[in-house]
């Protein structure tokens, strides 16, 4: 008879920082995606990179794209180095159309193919509606909004259109209860998450699955780190998640991995929320996040 696995036994690798995993145990076939090509944009740190670091172990390459090169030149090193697959840095700004197309032909012309886009690439902080300016606002809707629409539409005329694909947009799940102090990215994701819907019934006949993961509270990412998510660790917030823990990278990749791979082949339009049960028990603290909002610079 089986041993009982004990609480936390079964976690996945992860590292906080953005380096690749010293080690990692496979959950699917290694060769899950077999040289497909997979664009990612915000693919040089946090969640973004660890899709290309786990794509990359099941035999995918990889573009990762995003406006810091030499940043991204740095991430498609290690990860390179980490799985012995191709890693394409190239810099785009999500928001200009004619970037996203120049670096998808440049994908075209040097890995010939691109059978995943995944939309990470994404902006967020906390702040009180009143205190938000209008700049503000619209420009985590440029980046979260338009910059989704802007890469699945030159992605899905360059390639998907022809040839059949997968989209998987990253989502949140601040919009399900009216998060306090997260008007633009809630209503930013709100928005992706209805495109999702649209995007999967109008291009379904090309081929083309779409879906979203909604990540919740995720340890070593940027977004933990601005949003308060230390602080609320050590003063036990997380104690209300029924999982009771923040979640991690890898955690987020193979969710993402399920949903680009032929592991989900029937499943189009669909929200996969990855956070741990959080957003059916978390509180809604405004004084809470006021405080955390308060404790950082302005943005």
């Amino acid at each position: 008879m089986a041993e009982p696995q004990e609480k936390g036994q079964m976690l996945p690798e992860d590292v906080g920082s953005d380096d690749c995993l010293t080690s990692y145990t496979h959950i699917y076939s290694p060769d899950l995606l077999k040289d497909q090509v997979a664009f990612i944009t915000g693919g040089g740190s946090g969640i973004g990179l660890r899709i290309a670091e786990i794509f990359m172990r099941h035999g995918c390459d990889t573009v990762i794209a995003s406006r810091n090169l030499d940043k991204l030149k740095e991430a498609a090193q290690k990860l390179c180095a980490a799985t012995g697959r191709r890693c394409l840095p190239l810099c785009i700004d999500v928001r200009q159309p004619e970037s996203i197309t120049a670096a998808v032909d440049e994908t075209l012309k040097e890995l010939g193919r691109i059978d995943i886009l995944v939309n990470n690439a994404a902006g967020n902080f906390l702040c009180p509606a009143s205190a938000l300016s209008f700049n503000a606002f619209k420009t985590v809707m440029e980046i979260d909004t338009m910059g989704t629409f802007n890469t699945s539409k030159v992605v899905y005329e360059k390639w998907f259109q022809s040839h059949g694909g997968n989209i998987v947009n990253i989502s949140a799940t601040l919009g399900y209860k009216g998060q306090a102090l997260q008007v633009h990215a809630g209503s930013a994701k709100a928005a992706n998450d209805a495109m999702t819907k649209h995007l999967a019934v109008e291009w379904g006949p090309s081929g083309v699955r779409v879906n979203t993961m909604a990540p919740g509270p995720i340890s070593g990412t940027e977004g933990f780190r601005r949003l308060g998510g230390p602080r609320g660790e050590a003063a036990g917030a997380f104690h209300s998640i029924p999982l009771q823990r923040a979640g991690n990278k890898t955690e987020m990749a193979h969710s993402v991995l399920f949903l680009a791979s032929r592991a989900s082949s029937y499943v189009t339009g669909a929200i996969l929320v990855a956070d741990g049960g959080a957003w059916l028990t978390s509180p809604n603290d405004v004084s809470m996040l006021l405080g955390i909002a308060s404790s950082k610079s302005k943005l």
